[in-house]
Formats: structure tokens, C-alpha cells, sequence
């Protein structure tokens, strides 16, 4: 009997150590996973920042297509893969969303996305503008085409085309200061007033945002608050607070990059970028924002509608045209006839360059916007779920 007792203890402490081992070696193997998954963690968001740095070096390696429509349309193209990145990694920290301070964090970064969401409505609005001075253009273009014989009936048509898009233009740029806006009634004469009739009327019946909407203050807006995270915010948030500052900024520098571009109601640039060169997207991106200021300042920029290069083109090309009609009598004479030629063989160019662009680009804008709802849709409904009882 003895022996059995001392050899069902000796079985029992066996047992025993058995399970101390087996307890070490899940605990070894759980702290081994945590430490994989910070690891995978802090890896998806490292890789998320080289990315966002990548795209910004490629948009400002691009000097030659600055302002260029072309170059728009990769700014919101780099806009979106980097929205659907966002969302993915937020959707795999679901978990970490309802927690201080990453619900303040998250939230204020769907409230900067709300007011985003103007600034495209606006941008479309400002596309439309494009596409009417398009339509003026194309009138030009069927009126002096270069398979007719030019008669005075073809000049009277495309110079009135041209007043019309000359003033559309200047009355654009007045509606993109607020000095100007508030003194739009002074020195209107009877061509402007018959102008607003018709293509101005588009204006009051398709504009999305109110007469007193401001480009300039939704961009301060925007931008309002927008700090580098505090050590201690990082560490609570296992590194998300970097990557919600991050996205912050791209969302902002692509709103302020189409106010700069697009015609738009109020269109203050002085915008404040401050962010820590800590960040490697910072260098680039304050680079494309020195230049485009830069570009704003320039004397024949300076008061320009918007900086879209094509804006310019039509800018420079109907100045030159209206000046070539305005000097041409009948009958015409054959060098006359060439010069007029040439000019309207530019207008093409443009005309081409705008047709081939708006389109893309206003269906990227829908799709910045749709983005961005189903972004903070998703992100509310995640934090309302982790407040939620379980």
C-alpha cells in the first residue's frame, strides 16, 4: 500500500509539472503571438506612410503636368487608393476605435471628411463652369471652321462667342475673391447683365453651395486643429493616431490642391501646412505646396479663375483671338485670313485638351465624395458598435 501511495503521488506531481509546463508554454505562445501582431501592426502602418510618401514623390517628380488635368486626376486617383487603404486598416483595428483617445481621434477626422464633402460640390460646380466655356469655344470653332470660306456672318458669330467667354471668365475670377463678391453690382455693364441672363443664369439654377459658401474658410475649417500626435496618444493607440494625421493631411492638401486648380466660389489659398518632417509624405507634399503658390503668384496667375493650366490656355488664346477680330475688316484680306486661321487652329488644342479631361475628372469627384461618405459611414457605425453592449 505504501508503495502505491508514494507512486500515485510521484504520478501526481508529474501531473503537476506537466501543467506548470504546458501553462509556461502558452503563455510563451501567447506573448510570442501579441508580439507578432504588433509587429504585423506596426508594419502595415509603416508600409501605409511609405505609400502615401511614394505617391506624393511621383505627383511632384511630375513638374512638367503640374495643374494639368492629367495631373489633377492622378492627385485624386492617389487620393482614393489612399482612402481605401485607410479604411482597411481602421476596419482591422475596429477594436481600438471606440477607445481613448482614438474615438476623439477618428472622429474628428470624419468631421474634417463632412466638410470635404462641400469642397467637392463646389469643385463640380466649377467643372460645369469649364464645360460652358467649352461650349462657347466649340461655337467659335464651327463658325471660323477651316473648311469654309470666312464670311462677315461666321466673324460676327464667333466674336460674339468670344465676348461672352472673355466676360463669363472675368466674371468668374470676381466671384473668386470675397473683396470682389462684395462688389460684384459696381462697373456691371449692359454685356455683363445680358450675359448673366443666359450663362449666368446656369449658375443660380446648378450651384450646389450657397451664395455666402466660402472655399477659403471650409479649407481653414478643415485644416482647423489639425496637430501632430503626442507621444502618448501614439503609444494609446498602438501607432493609428499617425495614420488618422496622416490621411488628415492628404485629405486637406487634396482639398486646397482643386480649390487652386478649379474656378470656385472664395478661393483663399492661405491655407497653414504644418507638419512634422518626421513624417517622410511631409517634404513632398510641402514641395507641391510651395510650387503651386508660387504658381498663384505669378503675374498672369495672379488673379486667374483657377490655376488649371487649360484655364490659362483658354485665358491666352481668347485674348489673342478677340484681339485679331476686333482688327479684322471686310473683305478680309489673305493675311488676315491666315493669322485667324492659326489662331483658331490654338483654340482647337484647347478645346481638345478640356474635352478629353472634364469628363474623367468630375467622375473622379463623384467618387471622392461616395468614398468619403462610405468611409464615415462605416468608421460611425464601428464606434457606435463598440459602445454598443457586446
Amino acid at each position: 500500500m505504501p508503495a502505491t501511495t508514494d507512486s500515485s503521488a510521484a504520478a501526481s506531481f508529474t501531473n503537476i509539472g506537466r501543467s506548470i509546463l504546458s501553462l509556461r508554454r502558452d503563455q510563451v505562445h501567447s506573448i510570442e503571438g501579441m508580439n507578432m501582431q504588433h509587429h504585423d501592426a506596426d508594419t502595415e502602418l509603416e508600409s501605409f506612410q511609405k505609400r502615401v510618401t511614394d505617391r506624393f514623390l511621383d505627383l511632384s517628380s511630375s513638374s512638367d503636368e503640374l495643374l494639368t488635368l492629367s495631373w489633377v486626376q492622378k492627385l485624386l486617383q492617389s487620393f482614393l487608393i489612399s482612402q481605401d487603404e485607410f479604411r482597411q486598416i481602421l476596419f482591422r483595428n475596429k477594436s481600438q476605435l471606440h477607445k481613448p483617445p482614438m474615438d476623439r481621434l477618428i472622429a474628428d477626422y470624419f468631421e474634417r471628411s463632412v466638410k470635404a464633402l462641400d469642397v467637392c460640390n463646389a469643385i463640380r460646380d466649377g467643372i460645369e463652369q469649364i464645360r460652358q466655356w467649352q461650349k462657347l469655344i466649340e461655337i467659335v470653332l464651327i463658325a471660323l471652321d477651316n473648311k469654309k470660306l470666312i464670311g462677315e456672318g461666321h466673324f460676327r458669330r464667333a466674336k460674339k462667342a468670344m465676348v461672352d467667354l472673355a466676360i463669363s471668365m472675368l466674371d468668374e475670377k470676381e466671384s473668386g475673391s470675397a473683396l470682389a463678391n462684395r462688389n460684384r453690382s459696381f462697373g456691371r455693364n449692359n454685356v455683363r447683365d445680358n450675359l448673366h441672363k443666359s450663362l449666368g443664369h446656369f449658375r443660380s439654377l446648378s450651384w450646389s453651395v450657397s451664395r455666402s459658401w466660402s472655399a477659403a474658410r471650409q479649407l481653414q475649417a478643415i485644416g482647423n486643429n489639425l496637430n501632430t500626435p503626442r507621444s502618448h496618444e501614439i503609444m494609446a493607440t498602438n501607432g493609428l493616431a499617425n495614420l488618422v494625421f496622416t490621411m488628415s493631411y492628404v485629405l486637406l492638401f487634396v482639398m486646397w490642391a482643386l480649390v487652386a486648380a478649379i474656378p470656385c466660389q472664395d478661393r483663399g489659398l492661405q491655407v497653414h501646412f504644418s507638419m512634422s518632417r518626421q513624417f517622410s509624405w511631409a517634404a513632398p507634399m510641402l514641395m507641391l505646396h510651395e510650387r503651386i503658390m508660387e504658381e498663384s503668384k505669378k503675374r498672369d496667375r495672379r488673379n486667374a479663375s483657377g490655376l488649371l493650366r487649360e484655364i490659362y490656355q483658354i485665358e491666352k488664346s481668347t485674348r489673342l483671338m478677340n484681339e485679331l477680330l476686333d482688327s479684322a475688316q471686310f473683305p478680309i484680306t489673305e493675311e488676315k485670313e491666315g493669322e485667324v486661321r492659326q489662331r483658331v487652329q490654338e483654340l482647337s488644342m484647347v478645346f481638345e485638351s478640356i474635352k478629353g479631361g472634364l469628363d474623367p475628372l468630375e467622375g473622379q469627384v463623384r467618387e471622392v465624395f461616395h468614398k468619403i461618405v462610405r468611409s464615415r459611414t462605416e468608421g460611425l457605425d464601428s464606434l457606435g458598435k463598440g459602445n454598443g453592449p457586446d
